[in-house]
């Protein structure tokens, strides 16, 4: 990035940025949302009320034979985190209707008001029906059609958004400016033959194209663009209906997929057979040996061997051993091992697949482990453990592994950092329970945390200083104008007052010490990140409590003057890490966000963590990727010769600890999408490193006390 560039960004953009980014907002960029699977694959052992499996033309749909609420959920639990439908979306649907076109509209799907957001309508239909009581003078015939009319209003207040077939056409029904309702109708696509059809309908901002069979697409140019601002707060997504007998949809439904933010046509066209082109095709539509609720059959083994399922992600279990499944987007064959997918075949990839190297037993739950090189020595790994009495240990790297070298007390230790002045290397530790010198009460809020230096004559960590900290959770060294600089995460003092002064330290080379440099207010810090693009310097934090919400700003900062001042705030959710990382010239950062804490009702642990890109226009960073997470707690990216990586540690998804955390991919314009699945328990933090040509990937565990390497295989 060139000088004159970042100085123009500088000039214009170094100010308190008060437009907040907002992660909760838009429904966009997220990985294509298979709607049919959600519903089927909640229990695979059958099929979920209302609906009937068929078979036509070799290939199998379901029928909807009733609006159950079964067929309904709520919008939350698909599009996290929104607020509003996104502005730029593609459906992909493959259906198959009769010769026998039906007379009304009938939903494919459709998005409608809780009866919640309903009341509202009701009380204006009933304000509506006192107009009509006093219009009574009118005719019968003038009656009746007003009242029809209302009653109209009243029903069209109750949808949001509706992908709707009546004869030879197809119509997108949404809910505008001021309740508006809008339709767009796509004219003579004559899809009652008969036959399988696949339909991708295109919503960009300023048109709308539909694709039929992979065919020459269908535009139209509405006088409006699709609004920004359609609100899902609190609506219901239903599939084959609008949420009521009439509209309900009577043909067959293979494929349902909304892919929010992109045009999902260049995913499956061209195809071999277009009628039946696939992005995502739930399992029991493919699986023979799956029975129906009514007029099911068994496939033989044969038949059922050689099943693959194709479509987006897949779940891995005992009852799925030895079944194939191809992923159009990925490129790849995988096969189910009865627990994790293992990689078949798969397009232009590097890494080839991990392999459980070590299983290191820790003497305590872990919070952290930081990896780093000693000189003389090789690979040493800092363990953070939670127990007081054994402390924290610092292991050496060897041919079988990690092997324990020194162990330093510590008191509820939360995060290792390791850094350089010159030729020298030191560990500081944060400690939230105590000090070396004296033990704490549970009402003192004040802890100390302690910086280590390595002593080459002794050939382990000794002591160095000692600096007085609150419950802090993690520390980042960094360098400006030659001078070294030590940033702490001061998370609370106390139980209950969590927006406190985190310190910048600077070290002095006179008395050979740290001393505090700037003060920064943070609510609940849980992280620092230290990076530098071109000759500016920038620090972001991760704010993850106010003591009410975790729905807080976390805070970008820049080096103006020999201190930091605010560049911009990103709305987070009790954020408990930032990473930063470059792909070429693009300068991103990735936040984990934990979990959000609502003021009645239980937590949602299962939400986005959003990737970010430094935008030179708009001077600032916007939003570039939301990956679903569970209550992530850290990111880590790493390379392997040109392909690029990023590890999530999944924490907690509210009820167990025990899940995946996950390895993604860089493929461009798909953003980072998942290739490997690593069982975890609680898992709170992952380092990559390499030694003699090979690489690894480290995880720690806050659960349990145990810690695993795992090794990259590459080709």
């Amino acid at each position: 990035m060139s000088t004159l560039v970042f100085v123009q960004l500088l000039l214009l953009g170094l100010r308190v940025t008060d437009t907040t980014t907002d992660t909760q907002r838009q429904c966009a960029d997220m990985v294509p949302l298979d709607l049919l699977s959600f519903l089927l694959e909640r229990d695979t052992s059958k099929l979920v009320s209302g609906l009937q499996m068929k078979s036509a033309a070799g290939r199998r749909g379901i029928q909807i034979l009733s609006p159950e609420r079964s067929l309904s959920f709520p919008s939350s639990e698909l599009l996290l985190n929104c607020e509003w439908f996104p502005e730029e979306f593609s459906i992909v649907v493959t259906l198959k209707f009769g010769h026998i076109a039906p007379k009304g509209d009938e939903y494919i799907f459709s998005l409608t008001e809780s009866k919640k957001d309903r009341k509202q309508s009701r009380d204006e239909s009933e304000e509506n029906d006192d107009i009509v009581e006093l219009t009574k003078d009118k005719t019968g015939e003038e009656h009746q059609r007003e009242t029809k009319r209302m009653k109209r209003k009243k029903h069209s207040s109750r949808l949001i958004l509706g992908l709707k077939f009546s004869r030879k056409r197809l119509g997108l029904v949404f809910k505008s400016h001021r309740d508006v309702v809008e339709h767009w109708v796509f004219r003579g696509t004559r899809l009652a033959d008969d036959q399988w059809h696949t339909l991708v309908l295109v919503v960009g901002r300023h048109h709308a194209t539909l694709t039929v069979d992979c065919n020459t697409p269908l535009e139209i140019i509405p006088s409006r663009p699709f609004p920004s601002d359609v609100n899902i707060q609190g609506s219901r997504v239903n599939v084959g209906s609008r949420g009521r007998w009439k509209g309900l949809f009577s043909g067959l439904l293979r494929q349902l997929v909304l892919v929010p933010g992109s045009d999902a046509t260049h995913h499956i066209c061209p195809s071999n057979d277009p009628q039946l082109a696939v992005l995502s095709v739930p399992p029991l539509l493919l699986d023979l040996h799956v029975i129906g609720r009514e007029g099911g059959r068994h496939g033989t083994p044969s038949e059922t061997e050689e099943r693959v399922a194709v479509g987006l992600e897949r779940s891995c279990s005992e009852l799925r051993q030895g079944q194939l499944w191809f992923n159009p987007l990925r490129k790849g064959l995988y096969l189910c091992d009865g627990a994790v997918w293992v990689t078949v075949l798969e397009d232009h990839k590097r890494l080839d697949y991990m392999l459980e190297h070590q299983v290191l037993s820790t003497s305590s739950e872990t919070h952290d482990v930081e990896v780093f090189e000693v000189p003389s020595m090789g690979l040493m790994a800092a363990m953070a453990h939670r127990s007081t009495a054994s402390g924290s240990a610092v292991y050496l790297w060897t041919n079988s592994g990690f092997q324990l070298y020194q162990n330093i007390s510590t008191y509820g230790a939360l995060a290792w950092r390791h850094f350089k002045m010159g030729k020298k290397l030191f560990l500081v530790g944060s400690n939230s329970g105590g000090a070396p010198d004296r033990q704490m009460t549970k009402d003192t809020e004040v802890d100390f945390s302690v910086i280590y230096k390595w002593s080459k004559r002794r050939n382990k960590f000794v002591q160095f200083q000692t600096l007085q900290t609150h419950c802090a959770r993690d520390w980042e060294a960094f360098e400006i104008n030659q001078e070294t600089y030590l940033a702490v995460a001061n998370h609370r003092k106390g139980n209950n007052n969590h927006t406190i002064n985190s310190v910048i330290y600077k070290f002095n080379g006179l008395t050979k010490s740290f001393e505090a440099h700037q003060m920064l207010m943070t609510s609940g810090a849980y992280d620092w990140e230290f990076f530098t693009v071109g000759p500016y310097h920038f620090l972001v934090v991760a704010n993850a409590f106010d003591g009410v919400t975790t729905s807080v700003d976390s805070v970008i900062y820049v080096w103006v003057n020999g201190s930091f001042q605010v560049f911009q705030t990103i709305k987070t959710f009790c954020a408990t890490d930032w990473e930063m990382f470059q792909i070429g010239s693009r300068v991103f950062l990735v936040v984990a966000n934990g979990h959000r804490l609502y003021s009645s009702g239980p937590s949602q642990y299962t939400i986005n963590s959003t990737i970010y890109e430094l935008d030179m226009s708009g001077q600032l960073f916007v939003r570039f990727q939301d990956i679903v997470t569970h209550s992530a707690v850290d990111w880590e990216f790493f390379s392997l010769g040109e392909e690029y990586f990023l590890v999530v540690a999944n924490s907690f998804n509210g009820e167990s600890y025990s899940l995946n955390s996950i390895l993604y991919r860089w493929q461009g314009y798909e953003g980072f999408v998942p290739i490997h699945w690593l069982p975890t328990i609680g898992c709170s933090d992952w380092e990559f490193f390499s030694s003699k040509g090979e690489s690894y990937l480290i995880y720690s565990s806050a659960k349990a006390p145990l810690s695993k390497v795992f090794k990259l295989k590459t080709y």
